[in-house]
């Protein structure tokens, strides 16, 4: 990697030596990546070059985020419109809402939510741990996925 040479007949360089270091095989061996998340950078960081993970991670990102912008909206406009309808129902006496029944319904499904809630921890915290690992092999392609998600939001 580095090797030494004697100063070649310069007055100032007698005696001196200076070490020649090939900055190719320092990087290739030294990835910053690995100081920050450890040194399973994963299976993506060798097979492709950084360019080329930011830019599909980017775009499946921008993808990923462009879909759930339109989903939002659709989702969003039905379930206001639906509010909206049994409202102006309820109002001109097409619909007569029994809110006593409606509050004790609510109050039984956050119960049977709460049960459930209390059982799938486990299964949720593996879930998270697992994708916690994956994004830190696949740091770079996870930063241009982040990215790309939300240049698909906002467009």
């Amino acid at each position: 990697m580095a090797e030494h040479r004697e100063g070649q007949g310069d007055a100032d360089s007698e005696g001196e030596a200076y070490e020649v270091v090939d900055l190719t095989e320092y990087a290739h061996s030294h990835q910053w990546w690995s100081r920050v998340f450890g040194s399973n950078s994963g299976p993506i960081a060798e097979k492709y070059s950084v360019a080329t993970q930011i830019m599909m991670g980017g775009v499946t990102g921008w993808c990923a985020g462009y879909l759930f912008q339109r989903v939002g909206k659709i989702a969003a406009t039905a379930v206001g419109g639906g509010f909206l309808l049994l409202q102006i129902a309820n109002h001109s006496g097409y619909v007569q809402v029994d809110w006593k029944k409606v509050e004790k319904d609510v109050n039984k499904a956050k119960r049977h939510l709460n049960k459930k809630a209390n059982k799938a921890v486990p299964e949720i915290n593996t879930f998270i741990e697992g994708a916690t690992e994956f994004v830190k092999r696949n740091i770079v392609l996870s930063s241009g996925f982040v990215g790309g998600f939300l240049l698909g939001v906002a467009s």
